[in-house]
């Protein structure tokens, strides 16, 4: 490696050690100063003024991390990122009006995606300098492509720095993806981010929790439903991200130990309860379309009984699930409200947003416009349709091809793993959360909640290292 890093303990060191601890002081001081700072502007009741300087001084403090201990740096963003948007600053709907994404760019989740992305950068520059190339998959090059093909888009959008700004957001994911496949084949690295995943999960369902407790449970008023959204802004980002993390552990739950499988237990308890609260009808099917296909690899009749169990209590503890299916069927209430026939309203929308590719078919009319270009204002619920829209041809085929080679690597993964293993769990986990991907991408924008996709694709790096692991398979065998 260049002398610029060296390895300690197993973890990439980017910095030399007179830099590092510079850098340490720096940071300190950088903390101290942004203290006093916000404690004066919470004095004054602006919540920007508050919220920035405490995000500056938690962004040193990441970097000289990221800068110093790269895996641990990767580990901590996986572990917090979903309570990242507690301090978001823009609205829920931010990067959908005419400001071109401008709200967006200063919240903390943007910053921490910059910040990662230049750590990421250096990092995998210096293990290709190191080893001459990156280990990486067809997958990954398939990420590569689908941000590619944005990037090309943007250049001919209407407004570059709203396309612009979803193309930084996508890049955050196939750096994660990228930076993954890098760092999982090192020994007990797997368990490691497995651990980070659901203390993310922890962290996600300790705050719903408590503030449920309290009397203020985190939710959003949408039409005549009242829907819990967790530390995120909407609670479809909720219910999609419990989505992913329900029905991977319950692909591995059975081959962890007792003490985790208690821990785990409890999780994926809260989880089903909140995603039903959520009333996210698309990540409730999803969910359930997922642990089929996990109970039927695992061959468990057990799982498919208690997926049944699961679907009466969450009718008989949230009635709300059920009048929101029944409106599925309410040729009265059509529209895209959020009470309503919402499924005839996403087939009209459909028939409008698909012109809009008619004046550049190639590359589309720029990542994140069709809401600019629609009187309804509204992404196009359609993934598939919104990777031609706005990426072109060229982009539906880069998307497509993501789409296939992940079920392409859960099958693989589901073939090679060795039976009773630690890999075949993630291969399963893995398989039932593309297939649940796939499900919801064709009537919802998925592409869109880069925060769950960072799991997604964690899950794809660890089902990728079962289905071409070759010298590597031992990593995930043990126990």
């Amino acid at each position: 490696m260049s002398s610029g890093a060296s390895e300690e303990s197993g973890v990439t060191v980017l910095v030399a050690r007179p830099a590092g601890r510079a850098l340490t002081a720096a940071a300190a001081l950088a903390a101290a100063a942004t203290a006093v700072v916000s404690a004066f502007a919470i004095g004054g009741g602006s919540r920007t003024l508050a919220v920035l300087p405490l995000a500056v001084a938690a962004g040193v403090l990441v970097a000289v991390l990221a800068l110093t201990r790269f895996a641990a740096y990767v580990l901590l963003m996986l572990a917090v990122r979903p309570c990242v948007d507690l301090f978001k600053l823009s609205g829920p709907t931010a990067g959908t009006g005419g400001d071109g994404g401008g709200a967006r760019a200063l919240d903390p989740s943007t910053l921490v995606g910059v910040l990662f992305l230049i750590a990421a950068g250096l990092w995998l520059a210096a293990q290709a300098r190191a080893d001459g190339r990156l280990r990486t998959s067809p997958l990954g090059v398939a990420l590569v492509l689908v941000a590619a093909t944005g990037a090309v888009s943007a250049l001919g959008s209407a407004s570059p720095s709203s396309s612009a700004l979803e193309v930084l957001r996508i890049l955050t994911v196939v750096a994660m993806f990228l930076v993954l496949e890098q760092l999982l084949p090192r020994r007990g690295m797997v368990r490691r981010v497995l651990v980070a995943v659901y203390v993310s999960l922890a962290l996600a369902l300790g705050y719903t929790l408590l503030m449920s407790l309290l009397g203020s449970p985190p939710s959003e008023v949408k039409g005549s439903f009242t829907r819990i959204s967790g530390p995120f802004s909407q609670s479809t980002t909720f219910g999609r991200y419990l989505m992913f993390m329900v029905i991977f552990g319950c692909g591995i739950f059975r081959f962890l130990d007792r003490r985790a499988k208690v821990a785990l237990g409890v999780l994926l308890g809260l989880s089903l309860g909140f995603l039903a609260l959520t009333n996210t009808r698309g990540a409730i099917i999803g969910a359930a379309i997922g642990l089929v296909v996990v109970a039927v690899l695992h061959r468990s009749a057990r799982l498919a009984v208690a997926l049944c169990l699961a679907a009466v209590a969450a009718v008989a503890v949230a009635p709300g699930v059920a009048d929101r299916f029944a409106q599925l069927g309410d040729a009265r209430e059509v529209g895209g409200d959020p009470t309503g026939n919402t499924l005839a309203w996403r087939a009209d929308y459909w028939a409008q947003v698909v012109t809009l590719a008619n004046r550049n078919p190639v590359t589309g009319i720029g990542p994140n416009m069709t809401v600019r270009e629609t009187d309804e204002a509204k992404k196009p619920h359609n993934d598939f349709l919104r990777a031609y829209v706005e990426t072109g041809v060229l982009g539906l085929l880069a998307y497509l091809g993501m789409i296939l080679l992940c079920l392409r690597t859960a099958a693989l993964a589901v073939r090679r793993a060795p039976p009773g293993t630690l890999g075949r769990g993630i291969a399963v986990g893995f398989a039932g959360c593309a297939v649940a991907f796939v499900a919801v991408s064709a009537a919802s924008n998925v592409i869109s909640n880069v925060v769950t996709l960072w799991y997604f694709v964690a899950f794809a790096a660890m089902a990728g290292l079962v289905a071409f692991p070759a010298a590597d398979r031992q990593l995930i065998e043990e126990r």
